[in-house]
């Protein structure tokens, strides 16, 4: 049994997922595509929202949320298609994982960090990193994001059923 057919809905918290990412920046987008990815599960009592990763429009996107899962691609140094998982309820990211080499005004720690210091985070804040190869304008996924989408969606939920279990 994989963990979308044994999701359980998660009615006594209110959750958003938000990918992040320029589906036109190459490995960029990859955010975006697991949302879309969990959207078409009809994840029930889960919002998941798409957003460039400007700081203001991350804010309004969790904004009521008890817990927010961003997804966004990351540079670390890694091998492309490399997951990684951050719980910045208590702890700033990593700033050299988000880096300005994104798309975004601010990276994803640094958004998180304005929104820790303006008292707007959610009271818990998980974020998927996914080492992206290409950034290039137009590009489209690199076959090691493109072949994980299912992977992370799924890693997604497993973590969800084990907090709300």
């Amino acid at each position: 049994m994989d963990a979308f057919s044994s999701y359980s809905s998660m009615a006594d918290m209110n959750t958003v997922i938000v990918g992040v990412g320029n589906e036109f920046q190459g490995d960029d987008g990859i955010g975006r595509h697991i949302a879309r990815n969990l959207k078409s599960k009809q994840l029930e009592s889960i919002t998941i929202k798409e957003e460039s990763g400007e700081a203001t429009s991350l804010m309004e996107a969790w904004t009521g949320a008890d817990q927010v899962i961003i997804i966004d691609a990351m540079v670390s140094g890694k091998t492309p298609g490399t997951v990684s998982r951050f719980d910045a309820t208590d702890s700033p990211l990593p700033k050299d994982v988000f880096p300005h080499f994104s798309s975004h005004t601010f990276s994803v720690a640094e958004s998180i960090e304005l929104a820790r210091a303006l008292n707007r985070l959610p009271q818990e804040v998980i974020v998927y990193g996914i080492e992206g190869k290409n950034f290039q304008s137009g590009f489209g996924l690199s076959p090691e994001l493109k072949k994980i989408i299912d992977e992370v969606s799924q890693q997604v939920l497993r973590d969800l059923n084990r907090k709300h279990a």
